[in-house]
C-alpha cells in the first residue's frame, strides 16, 4: 500500500510533527511504501492563480476549474501541483496532518487543497462521492486541537466536531472527490497537557495506526440513492 501524508505545521518540533514521523516510521515498517508533503518545509505556494497554467483556454477570464481541467490535459498545469497530483494518484490512502485553526484547516493546507484537488481529475461533472474521481482511495484526518474533549458534541460549547466543524472537510472535500473517509484521530488539548499525557496520545495513535485495515469509514452519500437530477430515490 502507497501512503502519502500531506503535512501542515510551521514547527518541525511540534507535536502535530511528532504524529506525522511516528505514522511515517510505523507504516514503514509494516511495509507500507510512504510519502511526505511536508508544506511548510516545501514552501508550498497556497494561492490558486492564474500563475497555475502556462496555457489558457481562455485568457480574457479565468474560470480556475475550466483552466486545470484544461491544463492538465495539455501537461501544462504548475510543476508543483503536477508533482503533488502524482503523489496522490500513487496513493491508496492519504494523511492529512494539522493543528485545527479556527474550525478549519490552516491557510497551507487549504491552498494545497484547493490547488491539488483539480476538477476533471478529482470529481467533475457526477463524478462526486463514491463515483468521485479519487473513489478506491482511503483517507485518514489527524489533527490535535486545543479544547478538551467535553467542549465538543451536541450540546457542547463548540458543537459537533465531526458532523460540525470537519463537515466541510470530511465530506465537502474528501468524501466530496471520492475518498473513503476513515474516522478521525483527534488529539485534544495538546497545547496545554503535560508530556506524560502527550506521550499517551501517541500510544493511541500508534494503535489506531496498527488498526487502520479494521476501521468502518464514514457514510456519506452513494450516487445510487439519487436519479440523474440527484433528487433522492
Amino acid at each position: 500500500m502507497n501512503v502519502l501524508i500531506v503535512h501542515a505545521h510551521h514547527e518541525a518540533k511540534s507535536f502535530n510533527s511528532a504524529l506525522m514521523h511516528l505514522a511515517t516510521e510505523q507504516l514503514t515498517a509494516a511495509g507500507y511504501q510512504v510519502q511526505v508533503s511536508d508544506l511548510y518545509e516545501m514552501n508550498w505556494n497556497p494561492v490558486a492563480s492564474a500563475n497555475d497554467f502556462a496555457q489558457r483556454k481562455n485568457p480574457e477570464y479565468l474560470v480556475y476549474a475550466l483552466e486545470q481541467r484544461h491544463n492538465y490535459e495539455q501537461q501544462a498545469i504548475a510543476p508543483d501541483i503536477a508533482a503533488e497530483l502524482e503523489k496522490l494518484k500513487a496513493a491508496d490512502l492519504v494523511i492529512f496532518n494539522f493543528p485545527l485553526y479556527w474550525f478549519s484547516v490552516p491557510a497551507i493546507l487549504k491552498g494545497w487543497i484547493d490547488r491539488v484537488l483539480i476538477s476533471g481529475v478529482c470529481y467533475g461533472g457526477m463524478r462526486f462521492y463514491d463515483q468521485g474521481g479519487l473513489k478506491g482511495k482511503k483517507a485518514l484526518v489527524t489533527l490535535t486541537l486545543g479544547g478538551r474533549e467535553h467542549m465538543f458534541g451536541e450540546k457542547a460549547i463548540h458543537g459537533e466536531l465531526v458532523d460540525g466543524m470537519l463537515r466541510p472537510l470530511l465530506r465537502g472535500t474528501l468524501a466530496y472527490v471520492g475518498f473513503e473517509v476513515l474516522p478521525p484521530f483527534i488529539g485534544y488539548h495538546v497545547p496545554y497537557i503535560k508530556p506524560e499525557a502527550r506521550e499517551q496520545i501517541l500510544v493511541d495513535y500508534k494503535n489506531y495506526l496498527a488498526n487502520l485495515d479494521s476501521l468502518t469509514p464514514l457514510r456519506y452519500p452513494h450516487m445510487d440513492e439519487f436519479d440523474s437530477k440527484l433528487y433522492p430515490k
